[in-house]
């Protein structure tokens, strides 16, 4: 169906992390997936999206058009619903099989797809079928020019409610800003010519790994460079918060991040050593995505949508060395954890990211979207691995009385052969594993993975006893 334009309504500018998200060379999407308890009632899905979904940004209204002087613009349309629900068929199974692999099959098949330009950048998949998650599953597949995670997974939020009482807003755990102590003149002197340092040292080694500077080929980074994004298989796995809170509560000083970065080094560090022993010790690096927005506390949803400044790409990267699988680590596994923290520390401290951001926009007026594209492909392939992380809600909801037993999110779109995305939900971390297929066994990862978190949690176990002693 040909959509009807509005033309009472002015066309909004592009932002720029938009354009490069939405390139020949860059499409990036955002897949939002929620499991629910029971099955789905199809016929609600118009309704809901028409009262809760469209009216949270006109962006959802809207496509991208490009004007006589080549500047893309949001341009309001007639929504043809229809045309963004999709309800997968899948082959009959036995009544006490489950169809976890078509499920599977099925999100690498959309993930690979590239929505139409000629009507808004989303849809939805109802996925009507039991898994060994879910009784059903709600998928939306967003691009990233509409939002960065924040702003897509707030907006899906949005159209859920409080399961023990839809009245009351969604639940999440509060964020205590850092405490500030006064510091003498010696150590804030110190503070600043560490940080000039490290911003110098992150700054060069940045544009070095736009450039030249690549990661090694190992079992987790394939190497193969291209215009199109080899097939990728989507999974995950949990762990539980509460331990994850057990393990931070014996490391003073370390964050629930710092703990959950240090399991998937290490885990991701004994699956290369099990795959290739070299491995061990390759330089492989982690371009960790940060949330740019100032904000001390997590915002309400609500306030998150009203605000101007919230929503968008707010968001930048640094690169994270992997630590390598030394003998030292391995008997002290902790160590992982520690180097996570100390890194991140020194790079949040850091302002290279600033100062990058400074250098694509001058790129950006200098030679064009399209090659600040490029760089930002450059940088992406040139590491091994894509971290990202939201906080979501800290008890059940639900989506018109459909229970939501689980909920996470990853991106599609990147050129690494590994990505992971990480998101809480109701005291459990759900670690999503974009892998690419034939190239990285998902199962054998997923594997070391727990393994590294079984081990780390021992150790944190033995630091009282070891303290006695």
């Amino acid at each position: 169906m040909v959509m009807k334009q509005y033309q009472e309504e002015a066309a909004i500018p592009v932002s720029p992390t938009g354009q490069y998200f939405n390139s020949s060379v860059l499409c990036i999407y955002v897949l939002g997936v929620l499991e629910f308890e029971v099955p789905l009632d199809e016929s609600q899905a118009i309704p809901l999206l028409k009262r809760l979904f469209l009216p949270v940004n006109p962006r959802f209204s809207s496509i991208m058009v490009e004007d006589m002087s080549g500047k893309k613009q949001w341009e309001k349309v007639e929504v043809n619903l229809k045309d963004h629900v999709n309800i997968p068929s899948f082959p009959e199974c036995e009544p006490d099989e489950l169809y976890d692999k078509y499920f599977s099959d099925y999100m690498s098949k959309i993930a690979s797809e590239k929505l139409p330009e000629n009507r808004p950048l989303w849809e939805i998949h109802i996925v009507n079928y039991p898994t060994s998650s879910a009784a059903s599953s709600l998928i939306f597949k967003l691009h990233h020019a509409l939002g960065d995670g924040y702003s897509l997974m707030g907006a899906l939020l949005s159209c859920l409610q409080r399961a023990d009482d839809p009245s009351l807003p969604l639940p999440f755990p509060p964020l205590k800003p850092a405490k500030s102590h006064r510091k003498s003149f010696f150590n804030r002197f110190s503070l600043a010519m560490s940080s000039a340092f490290h911003t110098f040292a992150d700054f060069w080694g940045s544009i070095s790994k736009s450039s030249v500077n690549e990661d090694d080929q190992t079992p987790i980074r394939s190497g193969i460079e291209g215009p199109e994004i080899p097939p990728f298989t989507v999974s995950t796995l949990e762990f539980s918060l509460d331990q994850i809170k057990l393990v931070k509560s014996r490391l003073i000083g370390a964050t629930i991040n710092d703990v959950i970065t240090g399991v998937i080094f290490f885990g991701i560090r004994l699956y290369m050593q099990d795959v290739d022993i070299k491995s061990r010790a390759a330089n492989s690096t982690a371009l960790v995505l940060m949330n740019t927005r100032n904000i001390e506390v997590y915002q309400s949803v609500d306030d998150m949508l009203k605000s101007k400044a919230s929503w968008g790409n707010h968001i930048s990267f640094f690169h994270v060395p992997i630590p390598k699988l030394e003998d030292d680590r391995i008997s002290n596994p902790l160590e992982f954890i520690w180097e996570a923290h100390n890194i991140i520390i020194r790079k949040k401290q850091s302002a290279a990211v600033l100062l990058a951001g400074m250098l694509l926009e001058m790129k950006r007026k200098w030679k064009g979207y399209e090659a600040v594209a490029k760089h930002m492909y450059d940088t992406m392939s040139k590491s091994s691995l894509a971290i990202t992380n939201l906080i979501g809600p800290s008890q059940k909801i639900s989506l018109a009385n459909h229970p939501v037993k689980g909920l996470y999110f990853t991106s599609v779109g990147v050129p690494q052969s590994l990505q992971m995305s990480v998101m809480s939900y109701n005291g459990v971390l759900r670690v999503s594993l974009q892998t690419e297929k034939y190239f990285i066994d998902e199962h054998k990862l997923k594997s070391s993975l727990e393994s590294a978190f079984e081990i780390i949690l021992n150790a944190a176990m033995e630091i009282p006893r070891q303290t006695k002693n």
